[in-house]
C-alpha cells in the first residue's frame, strides 16, 4: 500500500440530499472514496485514510465509486454470509477480499474494528452523506442571453433550486436568471415533474426508441438585470 497517500486530505464537496450514480462514480480513489448501497451514499475517505496501511482497505479502494449493495443482506443491512465450500463453515461474503471491520475467520484474529464502536456500514451518522437517486433524468438548459445549451443529468427528486445549484458549475450566475418552461416561470421549490415536466423515458424504452433519439425537455433561462454573487 502506498504510504504517500496519507498526506492527502478528503476533498471538499457540495453536500446534497440526492446524488446520481455519476456523482458517486467520480469519487473513485483512496483519497476520495465514495460508495453506495441500498439507496444511500457513503463517504469512506476518512475511514480509508485512517487505515491506509491496512490491506483491508484494498477491497474498498477497488470498488470506489460504485454500488456495493450486493455485499450486504437486504433484510438486515449486514454483510452477507455464505458457506465456505472447503470447510463447510459460514463465512462472510467478500467478493473483493476481506475488508475493514469484517471479523477474521481465525478465532484468534483481529477484527480490525480498532477504536470504532461499530462497523462503518452501521455508522450512518458518520459516513452516510445522502441518498442515491431512485431515478435520474436529463434536462436541457438553454441560456436565452447567450443562446448556449447544456444537457445535465439530475436526480428526479431534486427541486429546480437544487438543479440550479448543480448548474452553477456551468454558469456561476445561474440565480440571476428567471427559469421558465414554455414561457411560464417555474416554481423553484418543486421538482421537474411537479412543475409539469414529466419524465417520459420509461415510455421511450417500452417503445424501443434508441436513447440517442429520446426527447429531452428544455428549460429556458431569461437573464435578470442584476448579477447575483457566485
Amino acid at each position: 500500500m502506498n504510504e504517500s497517500l496519507k498526506q492527502y486530505l478528503p476533498k471538499d464537496y457540495k453536500r446534497r440530499a440526492y446524488y446520481t450514480p455519476y456523482d458517486v462514480s467520480v469519487h473513485n480513489t483512496a483519497n476520495d472514496l465514495w460508495v453506495s448501497f441500498f439507496g444511500k451514499v457513503w463517504d469512506l475517505t476518512q475511514l480509508v485514510q485512517e487505515n491506509i496501511s491496512s490491506k483491508l482497505c484494498e477491497p474498498l479502494i477497488k470498488i470506489a465509486g460504485s454500488d456495493i449493495s450486493y455485499w450486504f443482506d437486504k433484510q438486515t443491512g449486514e454483510p452477507r454470509k455464505q458457506v465456505d465450500i472447503n470447510t463447510g463453515l459460514i463465512t462472510y461474503y467478500c467478493p473483493q477480499g476481506r475488508y475493514l471491520h469484517i471479523p477474521s475467520s481465525d478465532p484468534c484474529g483481529d477484527d480490525e474494528l480498532g477504536n470504532h464502536s461499530k462497523p462503518w456500514w452501521s455508522n450512518e451518522q458518520q459516513y452516510c452523506i445522502g441518498n442515491l437517486s431512485h431515478k435520474t433524468r436529463k434536462i436541457k438548459i438553454i441560456n436565452m442571453l447567450t443562446d448556449h445549451e447544456d444537457i445535465i443529468e439530475v436526480p428526479s427528486e431534486e427541486t429546480i433550486n437544487e438543479i440550479l445549484d448543480r448548474y452553477k458549475k456551468i454558469n456561476a450566475h445561474a440565480a440571476s436568471y428567471t427559469w421558465k418552461r414554455l414561457g411560464k416561470p417555474l416554481d423553484m421549490e418543486l421538482t421537474l415533474s411537479a412543475n409539469g415536466i414529466p419524465d417520459e423515458t420509461d415510455e421511450f424504452e417500452q417503445l424501443g426508441v434508441p436513447e440517442s433519439q429520446w426527447y429531452i425537455p428544455a428549460i429556458h433561462l431569461y437573464f435578470n438585470d442584476d448579477l447575483t454573487v457566485a
